[in-house]
């Protein structure tokens, strides 16, 4: 067994419930102050992911710790070139974490709102720079060689020669993949005026984020793919994300998330088809490209992560599942109350057991 190959598809898979989970997640913290205009709402929509925003983000851990392990030289170059774009990411992570978690702990409304600001900015920056990310990586890096010999370093600007036109589109294709998928997510997860709210905006969302995805899928296909076949997967895509938009124009809610979500997981898969087998590509000199065999660990150490994987994976997805099911009910932001002023604290006797807003 091509172990090497193996781990390549599986740290697809991981970015693609990463996509799928923050995806919906991100979509929400941007799209949460313009469809909430009262406290009561914002609260209601937060405590659409208060069950499930932390156990989301593991999905970007275990897919960071996997390409570690399993291709060392790959997480090391990518390191060194995007280290300020994946800083920020850290940090709007970081931020955003602190904001659900401390939003709650006074119930002073500018408190509350300057956790808003936090939630929505942290939700911003990965949303935006993970695509950006995504298109350098397949368009490809100037790289050089360093010593000891062997390793290969990034040869670039820090963040600037990053923002190159085809990965700023690859970000804004994202961000709108998201904030649609984010949108959709709310019109299952809640009723009343959030509700029709986002089922409004869902449209309108999705159609600019399509026109975005074909520009971009094509441009990559066209530019960087040199595979016929990667052709599949482009129209796969189109066709699934264009349903997803009909199947939300007649009502059928649940099919348009699924739709979304399959949408995600076909692009992550068709950039992933396309960088194959290179891992990190080189745009000054294809030599120095790393492969999923120049930049793999050992045999041993990929048959043990393939073991402890196959054991702890199957574990994981059935608790996030489980967790889904849990806390599947619809919200209602009516429900929720907005006080002018007062205290917004739950009586000690009426807290729920997940944190809101």
């Amino acid at each position: 067994m091509d172990l090497a190959a193996v781990w390549f598809v599986l740290i697809a898979v991981l970015w693609s419930g990463y996509f799928v989970l923050e995806g919906f997640d991100f979509g929400v913290g941007i799209l949460m102050r313009p469809l909430a205009k009262n406290e009561g709402e914002r609260r209601a929509i937060l405590t659409t992911l208060g069950p499930v925003w932390d156990g989301n983000e593991v999905w970007l851990l275990v897919a960071g710790g996997a390409t570690f392990a399993a291709f060392p030289e790959w997480y090391a170059t990518m390191f060194s070139g995007f280290y300020l774009p994946l800083l920020l990411i850290l940090l709007a992570l970081i931020v955003r974490g602190v904001a659900f978690e401390y939003r709650s702990k006074r119930s002073d409304l500018k408190w509350r709102k300057s956790f808003d600001w936090a939630i929505t900015v942290g939700s911003f920056v990965p949303a935006l720079l993970w695509g950006v990310a995504f298109a350098n990586i397949v368009r490809g890096v100037p790289l050089r060689a360093a010593e000891p010999a062997g390793n290969i370093l990034y040869d670039g600007d820090a963040l600037l020669n990053l923002l190159n036109p085809y990965a700023l589109l690859g970000g804004l294709t994202t961000l709108f993949l998201f904030m649609t998928h984010g949108a959709v997510f709310l019109t299952i997860k809640m009723s009343g005026t959030i509700h029709d709210r986002a089922n409004k905006i869902a449209t309108p969302l999705g159609l600019i984020a399509a026109v975005l995805a074909v520009v971009f899928l094509v441009w990559t296909q066209v530019a960087y793919s040199g595979k016929p076949e990667t052709w599949i997967l482009v129209v796969v895509t189109a066709g699934l994300w264009v349903g997803g938009i009909i199947a939300h124009r007649i009502g059928k809610e649940g099919l348009a998330f699924t739709l979304s979500a399959a949408t995600m997981v076909s692009t992550v898969a068709y950039l992933f088809w396309v960088l194959f087998p290179d891992v990190f590509r080189s745009s000054n000199d294809p030599a120095l490209s790393l492969t999923i065999y120049n930049a793999a660990s050992t045999e041993y150490t990929l048959t043990v992560m393939t073991i402890v994987a196959a054991i702890f994976v199957p574990i994981v997805l059935l608790y996030q599942a489980w967790t889904y099911w849990v806390f599947r009910k619809r919200i209602s932001g009516d429900a929720i109350p907005s006080p002018e002023s007062g205290s917004l604290d739950y009586p000690d006797e009426a807290k729920p057991s997940v944190p809101v807003g």
